[in-house]
């Protein structure tokens, strides 16, 4: 047994029932509140569980979802036969067409990227240009210098020597060099 036919008293009819009989003799245009739903409720059939207005409210979200009955603007009504459905928000679903009987469906791709085959042959490597030029992606390697041979410091004279990359950072200030400068009197 359910509990809301334990709770309510014998001489009650079912919720269903006393809701459309409130909505068909409140006979509103826009349809009725939840509030005068329970109000005719209240006076018609008078005593009633604790729990009403939770078992009335339940029975509207069930007669809501069901079809029986349509809400709109906070109201309940019955639904009109000669209306077409309410559509509700956002875009309508595309009409899919019908499938041949005889069709077999396979099943949907997996998402994501697929696992690599461990039996497939290695492929050949192909640079990021995709010209195939050979040389390896990224920056190039630092060469590493023999500190046996130390490179002479950079001089005034030389301006960018033949063969040899320039130091690191900006090159040094070049200072003029004082003439000694005799004066006779």
């Amino acid at each position: 047994m359910a509990p809301e036919e334990v709770n309510k008293p014998p001489s009650l009819p079912p919720y269903p029932e006393m809701i459309v009989k409130a909505l068909e003799s409140l006979d509103e245009s826009g349809g009725s509140n939840k509030s005068a739903i329970s109000k005719y409720i209240e006076s018609t059939y008078g005593e009633l569980p604790e729990d009403h207005s939770d078992l009335l409210l339940l029975h509207l979200n069930k007669m809501k979802d069901s079809g029986e009955l349509v809400f709109w603007k906070n109201n309940y009504m019955k639904p009109d036969p000669n209306a077409p459905p309410r559509r509700g928000r956002g875009r309508p679903p595309k009409p899919k067409d019908p499938m041949p009987p005889s069709t077999v469906l396979s099943p949907p791709r997996p998402r994501g990227r697929p696992p690599k085959d461990p039996n497939a042959p290695p492929k050949a490597k192909v640079s990021s240009t995709g010209s195939g030029s050979g040389r390896p992606r990224g920056r190039p390697k630092k060469i590493a210098r023999s500190s046996a041979v130390a490179p002479p410091p950079p001089s005034a004279s030389a301006a960018a020597p033949s063969g040899r990359p320039r130091g690191r950072g900006r090159p040094p200030k070049v200072k003029p060099q004082l003439t000694e400068v005799s004066v006779e009197s």
